[in-house]
C-alpha cells in the first residue's frame, strides 16, 4: 500500500511535466526493478553460475601460508566465487584471508582468544538469514561467503557510525593518528555522514604507570588490551566495568599496569585510548625513518624497528618473527631508547694529575695506551668485554692482546674454567619457537621473567595451551602462571637426579621434557657439578632424544653467546687482582674493587656508566643503533645491528678503535673492513656468519668429561635484581628509572 502511493505521487509530477510545452527543461529519472529484486526466493532458488574457469590465482594476505596438519581433514569453501582450500576448524574470516580477501575487523586478533563484540567482520553467508561475524563463525564444507555484496557493505557501514557516535573527533591532536586502524577502516568502509546530534559521553582517564598513556574517550570497546593483559602477559590488570552506553575499560580499583610486557597493548590498541605515554606528542608516524634491527638488552635478540628522526631515536616498535619474538616486546626493550641520549662519551679523554678528564683528539689518545700496554708485561695485561659488545669488536679484541702476549680475555657474566667446548653446554637447544611443544619444564637457578621476558612469554604460553607443568629451582619469585616451588638450592636438584623427588616421576613421564638451566651458573665455583647433576637428570628423564634435545641454558646478556663461541673465557680468578693494565670494553659490572691502584685502566664504551670513574683513558664508542654488529642469541640465532641514526660526537666503532691502537702499538691486526673482520669470525666460529639462522649444537654436553666435585649448598640467587635497570643504556634512561621507582615498589 505504502508503495503504491509513493509510486503514483512519483508519477503525477512526472505526467505534468510530460504535457508541458518545453520537454528539454526536465529530466526524468527511472525507477529500474530486477527480477531477482521482485523475486528474491526463487532467485535464490537457482543454481549460481559457476565463475569462469580462468581465474587468476589468489595469494594469501601478508604471504600467510596454509598448513594442513591432516590432509584428509581439508575443506573447500567459496569466497567470492572463488575456491579455497583450508583446514577444518579455521573461521571464515581467515578463510577470506587464504582467499587473498582483508576482512575489516577491531576486536580480532589472531594471537588472542575471539570476542566477536566489534561486528565490524560481518559477510554474507548464502543461506544465512542475517550477515555473520566471520571472526567467530568456523567454515563449514561448501560454504559460499560474500564479502562485497550489498547487504554486507551496509552492515559495515552502520557498525562503523555505531563506532563513532561517541567518538571524539580526537584526530588531529591524537598520537595515533596516521597509523589508526579506525580512521583507515572508516574511510575505506564507513558512510560519509552519520545521523547521530546528541551530544557524546566521555570517560575519565586512568592513570596506568609512566609507560602507556590513556585517553579513554577514544576507547570502542574492542577488549583487545583486556584479553592481551590475562592471556599473553598473565596479570590480571584490567577488565570490563559497567553496561550499555556506561561500559568501561578499567582497573576496578586504581592500580598501575604492572607486566613486563606492558608496552604492547599500546600496539595491539586499533585506536588511539591506549598509546605511549614517552613518545606522546613527540612525531608523527609519517616524519620517522624505520629501521629494521635487533635488540640487545638481553639474550634473546628480540627483532625490533627503530623508528628514528634525523640524529636521534624517537621510538621502537617490535617485528614479527615468529621464530623468536613473534610480535611483542618488553618494556626495556621498547622504552630504553631514550637511554641513548643521555650520558654519552663524545671525545676520546685522558685523566690529568689533577683527577680531571681533558679531551683529545684521537692520534694522542691511542698514543698514550700503546706507549703504556708496552711498559708492563703481557701476563698483567687483561681485557674484558661488556654485555652489549658484538662479535666484530670481541674477536679484535682478543686477537689484539693475544698479539700483545695476553690471553686474559673474556666476556661479563662468564665465570672461571667455564666449559665453552660444547655449543650445547650454553645455548637453548630446543629453540625459542620449540618449547612450545614442551609438556614438562624444570626451572634451574633461573627467573626467565626478568631474565628474558619473551622467553617466559612463550612458557606462559605453553602452559596455558597445553597443560604443562613447571617446577622451579631457585629463590622465591613471582611467576605469571602455575609453578611448583620444589626448593631453593642444588640439594634439590641433586634429589632429583638421584629420582628421590616426586617431581623425577613427573618428569620422566613427559613426552617433551624441557630443563632450563640460569647464566647465574656460570658465575658459581660449583658450575661443573651443577651442570653434571643436570646432566644425570636429563639422562635418566630422557630429555636428550634424537627428535627432541630439552637440554638448555637460558643466557643474560647479548655477547654471551658470541664470547663463548669465540671461547672468551676467564682462565683465573686472579689475573684481574694482579694486572697492570686492564682494557674495559663496555664492561660497567665488574667489580672495581678488585682492579690495583696502580693498574692502567682503558675504558671504550658509549655511555658514562660505573667503570668510567675509574678509567685513567676514556675511548668513544658507538651504540648498538649507530653500527652494523653480529649478536648470537641465547638459543644460537646469529642477527646483525643495523645502524639507524649517525654515531654521537668523535666516537667509532668498537673493532675500529682496537684496530687503529693495534696499529700505534706495533701489532697491526689483518683486517681492515668488517668484511675481513667477519672472515677472521668465520676461522674462529663459523655459525657467526650465517645470518638469520639458527645453528643447532653438533655434539651433546654429554661428551663432556665427569666431574665428581662436590656440589656447594648455597642456594641460587637472584641475578637480575632491578628488571629495568641491566646495562649501561638502560642505567642512563629516564624512563627506566621512572618504571624502577613506579612499578618495582614492594
Amino acid at each position: 500500500m505504502g508503495l503504491g502511493l509513493l509510486a503514483s505521487k512519483a508519477m503525477r509530477p512526472a505526467s505534468r511535466l510530460l504535457a508541458s510545452q518545453n520537454p528539454s527543461t526536465f529530466l526524468l529519472r527511472t525507477i529500474v526493478s530486477k527480477p531477482e529484486l521482485r523475486n528474491p526466493e526463487a532467485s535464490a532458488a537457482q543454481p549460481e553460475q559457476p565463475p569462469p574457469a580462468d581465474l587468476p590465482p589468489r595469494t594469501p594476505l601478508a604471504g600467510a601460508r596454509v598448513h594442513f596438519p591432516n590432509p584428509d581433514d581439508a575443506i573447500e569453501v567459496f569466497v567470492d566465487g572463488y575456491p579455497v582450500k583450508i583446514p577444518k576448524g579455521m573461521t571464515v574470516l581467515q578463510a577470506c584471508e587464504v582467499a587473498g580477501i582483508d576482512i575489516p575487523r577491531f576486536c580480532y586478533h589472531s594471537r588472542l582468544s575471539i570476542a566477536g563484540n566489534c561486528r565490524m567482520c560481518l559477510v554474507e553467508v548464502e543461506k544465512s538469514p542475517k550477515p555473520v561475524a566471520s571472526c567467530a563463525m568456523p567454515a563449514l564444507p561448501g560454504m559460499k561467503i560474500k564479502t562485497d555484496t550489498p547487504v554486507a557493505k551496509k552492515a559495515r557501514e552502520g557498525v562503523m557510525e555505531f563506532l563513532l557516535m561517541n567518538h571524539p573527533l580526537d584526530c588531529p591532536i591524537c598520537d595515533q593518528g596516521g597509523e589508526c586502524d579506525l580512521q583507515d577502516q572508516s574511510m575505506a568502509f564507513g558512510s560519509d555522514r552519520g545521523r547521530f546530534t546528541e551530544m557524546k559521553r566521555s570517560v575519565v582517564d586512568k592513570n596506568l604507570g609512566p609507560l602507556v598513556k590513556t585517553v579513554m574517550t577514544r576507547c570502542i570497546q574492542c577488549t583487545r588490551c583486556v584479553r592481551f593483559a590475562t592471556e599473553v602477559a598473565g596479570v590480571q590488570d584490567l577488565g570490563m566495568l559497567g553496561r550499555g552506553s556506561g561500559e568501561e575499560i578499567g582497573t576496578y580499583v586504581e592500580k598501575l599496569l604492572t607486566s613486563e610486557l606492558s608496552g604492547n597493548v599500546i600496539d595491539i590498541c586499533p585506536v588511539g585510548a591506549l598509546t605511549s605515554k614517552p613518545f606522546a606528542f613527540k612525531a608523527r608516524n609519517w616524519e620517522l625513518k624505520g629501521t629494521e634491527t635487533i635488540d640487545v638488552t638481553d639474550a634473546v635478540g628480540s627483532n625490533i624497528r627503530i623508528d628514528s628522526r634525523g640524529p636521534e631515536v624517537m621510538r621502537i616498535v617490535p617485528r614479527l618473527n615468529e621464530d623468536i619474538n613473534e610480535e611483542w616486546i618488553s618494556d626495556k626493550t621498547r622504552f630504553c631508547y631514550d637511554g641513548l641520549k643521555r650520558q654519552r662519551l663524545n671525545d676520546p679523554m685522558i685523566r690529568g694529575p689533577d683527577g680531571r678528564f681533558k679531551a683529545v683528539n684521537w692520534r694522542d689518545t691511542l698514543a698514550v695506551v700503546a706507549e703504556i700496554a708496552h711498559k708492563v708485561k703481557p701476563e698483567e695485561i687483561v681485557g674484558i668485554a661488556g654485555k652489549l659488545s658484538d662479535a666484530e669488536s670481541m674477536i679484535a679484541l682478543k686477537d689484539f692482546l693475544n698479539k700483545m702476549g695476553s690471553n686474559d680475555v673474556w666476556c661479563e657474566g662468564i665465570g672461571v674454567n667455564t666449559n665453552a667446548d660444547f655449543r650445547s653446554g650454553y645455548i637453548m637447544n630446543t629453540s625459542i619457537a620449540r618449547l612450545e611443544k614442551a609438556d614438562v619444564f624444570l626451572l634451574v637457578g633461573t627467573q626467565p621473567r626478568v631474565e628474558a621476558a619473551m622467553v617466559n612469554a612463550r612458557i606462559r604460553k605453553t602452559v596455558r595451551s597445553n597443560q604443562a607443568k613447571v617446577g622451579y629451582i631457585g629463590p622465591a619469585t613471582d611467576f605469571n602462571y602455575d609453578h611448583k616451588h620444589l626448593g631453593t638450592g642444588p640439594q634439590t636438584l641433586l634429589e632429583i637426579a638421584e629420582g628421590r623427588h616426586p617431581f623425577f616421576k613427573t618428569l620422566s613421564n613427559a613426552k617433551n621434557p624441557v630443563i632450563i638451566v640460569g647464566a647465574g651458573v656460570f658465575e658459581r665455583k660449583d658450575q661443573d657439578a651443577i651442570f653434571a647433576a643436570v646432566e644425570t637428570v636429563a639422562q635418566k628423564a630422557n630429555v636428550v632424544r634424537p627428535d627432541w634435545n630439552g637440554l638448555n641454558v637460558l643466557l643474560l646478556h647479548a655477547a654471551q653467546a658470541a664470547a663463548l663461541d669465540l671461547g672468551l673465557v676467564p682462565q683465573s680468578e686472579k689475573s684481574l687482582e694482579s694486572a697492570k693494565f686492564v682494557y674495559l670494553m663496555g664492561a660497567d659490572d665488574v667489580n672495581l674493587d678488585k682492579i690495583p691502584d696502580d693498574a692502567f685502566v682503558v675504558y671504550q664504551g658509549h655511555h658514562g656508566d660505573k667503570s668510567v670513574y675509574r678509567a685513567n683513558v676514556i675511548l668513544p664508542a658507538v651504540a648498538f643503533s649507530e653500527k652494523e654488529g653480529t649478536y648470537e642469541n641465547t638459543e644460537g640465532c646469529t642477527q646483525q645491528t643495523v645502524p639507524a641514526v649517525p654515531t654521537v660526537g668523535d666516537s667509532r666503532d668498537d673493532w675500529k678503535i682496537i684496530r687503529a691502537l693495534s696499529e700505534v702499538a706495533g701489532v697491526r691486526l689483518p683486517y681492515d673492513t668488517i668484511g675481513a673482520v667477519r672472515a677472521r669470525i668465520s676461522t674462529v666460529a663459523p655459525n657467526l656468519v650465517h645470518m638469520d639462522e639458527r645453528e643447532p649444537a653438533a655434539l651433546p654436553s654429554s661428551l663432556r668429561p665427569t666431574f665428581t666435585e662436590k656440589v656447594d649448598t648455597t642456594p641460587f640467587g637472584t641475578v637480575v635484581e632491578n628488571f629495568y635497570m641491566t646495562d649501561a643504556i638502560t642505567r642512563a634512561s629516564k624512563i627506566m628509572a621512572q618504571c624502577s621507582a613506579m612499578l618495582l615498589k614492594k
